[in-house]
C-alpha cells in the first residue's frame, strides 16, 4: 500500500505540471511564489545569525507560530481538496491505522511540506551557530514539521466530515482577513526598537507561545541555549502525540462511517451569492463584487488611486517638507479617493439597474450592496498603507489619529457617494469600452466636487484633532480616532438611507438615464 500511495502522490504532482495550459501556468506561478517566499525567509534567518540569542528566539517563535497556525487555518478555510483523502483508499483493504500513517507519509511529497523542511533547515543552521546541540536541532525540526502536517491533515479531515467545500470566494475573504491582521503586526514588529534587547511586551508573548503547540517544537533549540528546555520539549512531544491520535481517530471515522442519504449538504455553486446571504442587500453586494472583479473600468481606478496618492510624497519632499510629515499624506488621500470612487456607480453599473427596480429592491439595500466591493478594497489597502505610513513617520502614538482621519474621510466619502450617484448620475464609458474612453457630456463635474469637498469638510474635526495629536499632545489621537469613526459612520448611514429614499422615489428617472446613456 505504501508504494501505491506514494506513486499516486507523485503522479498527481506530475499531472499538475502536464495539465492544460492554464492549470500548468497556475501551478508554475505557485511554485515560483513559494520559492520566493522561502528564499526571503532563509535570507531573513541568515541575518538573524548576527543578532542576540534573545532577539533570534523572539523573531523565530513569532514567525514559526504563525506558520504553524497557517497550516491549520489554510487547510480548513482555504478551499483545498485533500488528494490523499483516506476514503479513497478504503477499497485497498488496509486498516484505518495503516491508512492514516501511509497517507501522512505520502503528504511529505508536497510543495508546502518541502518548503517547510527548507525553512526548518535554515532555522537549524541559525541555532547551530548559537551553539545548540545538533540532536536537539534535528528533533525540533522533525517535531515542528510533524505538527504542521498533522494540523493540516486534521483540518482537511474535519472539512471532509462536515461536507463543507470551501469556495474561491471564501478563500478570498480569508486572504483579506490575513492581510488586514498580518501586515500591521509585521510592520509594527519590524519598527520596534531592538537596541536595548527584546521589548518586554513581545518577550512575554514569546514565552507564552513557546509553551503552546504552535511554538513549542520550534522553541526547543532556543530553550536549550537558555537551559530551560523541559517545558517546551514536553509540550511539543505531547502535542504531536495528541495530534497523531486525533488523526488516526478521524481516519477511522472517515473510513467506517456511511452518510445517510440526503444528509450531506450540496454545494450550490453560486459563488459570492452563497457568502452574502439571501437578503436584497446581500444579492446586490454579490452581483456588484462580480462586476467589480471583472470590469476593467473599476480595476483601473483601484490600481491608480494608491499609486497617485504615493506619488504626492515626492514633490512635498522636494520643496523641503520633512519626510516624516510628508509620508502622512498618502493614506488619507487613498481613503478619500477610494470613498469618492463610487460617486457615479449607478452610471457605471446601469446595466443592472432594471433588475433592482423590477425586483422591488429597496433603495437602502441597493445603496448598501453597491458599496461592499469598494469597502473590501478600502479595508485591505488602508490596512497596509496606514501601518507603513506610521512606521516611516516613527511615532506609533499617532496611529489612532491616522485611523480616525482615514475612517472619517473614507466613510464620509462613501456616504456622500451613495447619495450623489442617485441624485446626479452622469454618462460614463459603457461596459466593454476602454476605461480611458469617456463620452461627451455637459454635466457631471458638480457631483464629483461636492463629494470630494464635502468629505473633506465633514472630516475637519478629525483632521484638527489629529493635528493636535501631532503637534501638542498624543492624547488627542484617541479623540481623533473615536471622533473620526463616529463622523464617518453617521455620514455613511445618512448617505445610504438618504440615497435609498431618492432611489425609491425616482426609479423611473433613473431608468430613463440608464436607457439614454
Amino acid at each position: 500500500m505504501v508504494a501505491h500511495v506514494l506513486r499516486l502522490r507523485l503522479d498527481l504532482l506530475v499531472g499538475a505540471l502536464r495539465g492544460e495550459r492554464r492549470q500548468r501556468v497556475r501551478t508554475i506561478f505557485g511554485f515560483v511564489l513559494v520559492a520566493l517566499a522561502v528564499g526571503a525567509v532563509c535570507a531573513a534567518t541568515a541575518r538573524l545569525g548576527s543578532s542576540s540569542e534573545g532577539a533570534a528566539f523572539a523573531v523565530t517563535i513569532v514567525a514559526t507560530s504563525a506558520l504553524t497556525l497557517g497550516f491549520f487555518v489554510t487547510a480548513l478555510v482555504g478551499g483545498i481538496d485533500d488528494q490523499l483523502d483516506p476514503r479513497r483508499f478504503a477499497v485497498l483493504g488496509a486498516s484505518p491505522r495503516e491508512t492514516a500513517w501511509v497517507t501522512l507519509l505520502a503528504s511529505t511529497i508536497s510543495v508546502p511540506v518541502l518548503a517547510l523542511v527548507v525553512v526548518a533547515v535554515a532555522l537549524g543552521a541559525l541555532w547551530a551557530r548559537h551553539g545548540t546541540p545538533v540532536g536537539l536541532i534535528v528533533l525540533s525540526s522533525i517535531v515542528g514539521v510533524l505538527t504542521c502536517m498533522l494540523l493540516a491533515k486534521i483540518a482537511l479531515a474535519i472539512g471532509g466530515i462536515l461536507h463543507d467545500r470551501r469556495s474561491r470566494e471564501l478563500t478570498g475573504i480569508f486572504l483579506i482577513a490575513v492581510i488586514v491582521v498580518v501586515v500591521p503586526v509585521v510592520v509594527f514588529l519590524a519598527s520596534l526598537e531592538w537596541t536595548d534587547g527584546v521589548p518586554s511586551a513581545l518577550a512575554e508573548a514569546v514565552d507564552v507561545l513557546a509553551l503552546t503547540p504552535l511554538g513549542a517544537a520550534w522553541a526547543i533549540p532556543g530553550r536549550a541555549v537558555e537551559g530551560n528546555l523541559a517545558g517546551s520539549l514536553a509540550v511539543a512531544l505531547a502535542s504531536v502525540a495528541v495530534l497523531a491520535a486525533a488523526w488516526v481517530w478521524l481516519v477511522r471515522r472517515l473510513m467506517t462511517t456511511t452518510d445517510r442519504p440526503g444528509s450531506a449538504r450540496e454545494r450550490r455553486g453560486l459563488g459570492w451569492f452563497d457568502l452574502t446571504g439571501g437578503t436584497p442587500a446581500g444579492g446586490v453586494a454579490a452581483r456588484s463584487l462580480v462586476y467589480w472583479l471583472r470590469d476593467p473600468r473599476y480595476l483601473v481606478n483601484m490600481i491608480i488611486v494608491p499609486i497617485a496618492a504615493a506619488v504626492t510624497v515626492a514633490p512635498l519632499v522636494l520643496v523641503g517638507v520633512p519626510l516624516s510629515f510628508a509620508i502622512l499624506i498618502p493614506a488619507p488621500l487613498i481613503a478619500l479617493f477610494l470613498g469618492w470612487m463610487p460617486h457615479n456607480d449607478l452610471a457605471y453599473d446601469s446595466t443592472a439597474l432594471w433588475m433592482h427596480i423590477a425586483a422591488a429592491v429597496r433603495g437602502a439595500a441597493d445603496r448598501a450592496g453597491r458599496l461592499v466591493p469598494i469597502a473590501l478594497v478600502g479595508v485591505v489597502v488602508l490596512a497596509v498603507a496606514i501601518p507603513v505610513t506610521i512606521s516611516v513617520h516613527g511615532r506609533w502614538a499617532i496611529l489612532p489619529a491616522m485611523i480616525g482621519v482615514c475612517a472619517s474621510l473614507f466613510l464620509s466619502a462613501l456616504g456622500l457617494s451613495s447619495l450623489a450617484s442617485v441624485v446626479a448620475p452622469y454618462a460614463v464609458s459603457r461596459p466593454g469600452d476602454s476605461p480611458f474612453q469617456q463620452p461627451q457630456r455637459t454635466g457631471g463635474g458638480l457631483s464629483q466636487g461636492v463629494v470630494m469637498v464635502g468629505a473633506l469638510v465633514l472630516s475637519i474635526p478629525a483632521l484638527w484633532w489629529a493635528w493636535l495629536a501631532l503637534t501638542v499632545d498624543d492624547q488627542w489621537a484617541w479623540t481623533a480616532l473615536w471622533g473620526g469613526v463616529g463622523i464617518g459612520v453617521v455620514v455613511l448611514l445618512g448617505g445610504i438611507f438618504g440615497g435609498g429614499a431618492v432611489f425609491d422615489r425616482t426609479g423611473a428617472r433613473l431608468m430613463e438615464f440608464a436607457e439614454s446613456t
